[in-house]
Order: C-alpha cells, then sequence, then structure tokens
C-alpha cells in the first residue's frame, strides 16, 4: 500500500465551506466550494507545496467529487483545478453541469 493510503485523509468542512486533505496530522490543502440549490460549485483549490508530489490532489479531488455525488448534488467546477481534474476522469460526467447535466 503506499504512503499516501495510508496518511492521507479528506473531511469535509460545512463550517469553512472546503474538503480538506490531512497529510498525518498536516493539513496539506483544500478545494473551497458554495453551495446552491442542488449545485455544489468548487470555486479553489490549494495544496501547500510542501506536500507536492504525493498525488494529494487527486486524492482530494476524488473524494470531494464522490461526497457531492452520494449527497445527491450537481457539480459546478469552476475551479480550474477540478475542472482538469474532471475533464481526465469522464466517467463523473452525469453529475457535471456543462458535460452530463445540460442547462
Amino acid at each position: 500500500m503506499s504512503e499516501q493510503a495510508v496518511a492521507a485523509t479528506v473531511v469535509r468542512n460545512d463550517s469553512q465551506h472546503r474538503y480538506e486533505v490531512w497529510y498525518g496530522n498536516s493539513l496539506a490543502g483544500f478545494t473551497e466550494y458554495r453551495e446552491r440549490d442542488s449545485d455544489t460549485i468548487f470555486i479553489h483549490t490549494e495544496v501547500d507545496p510542501a506536500f507536492g508530489g504525493k498525488g494529494l490532489g487527486s486524492v482530494l479531488a476524488r473524494q470531494a467529487i464522490e461526497d457531492v455525488i452520494a449527497r445527491g448534488r450537481v457539480i459546478v467546477p469552476r475551479c480550474p483545478f477540478i475542472k482538469a481534474w474532471l475533464d481526465k476522469h469522464p466517467d463523473y460526467d452525469e453529475h457535471v453541469v456543462g458535460k452530463g447535466i445540460k442547462r
């Protein structure tokens, strides 16, 4: 098992409107969102450069997207990082406005 699978944890922090990726006991990054009606709008993502190269951005994106879907919400990717991640993972298209969801 890889080191990141053991050490990385993603949590939804509703009070801060963001998903956080923790590496051990350290906050390594986050993706901010806003919710409107049934939409979850991703607006900004950051991963601390000190944690670069560990794949934490991808772990964060996947788990955040999967949580949004599990809660029956629709994804609106305004954040360039989340949009690029979704472009590489078309299996999530049916949950994304502008891809599987046309408005």
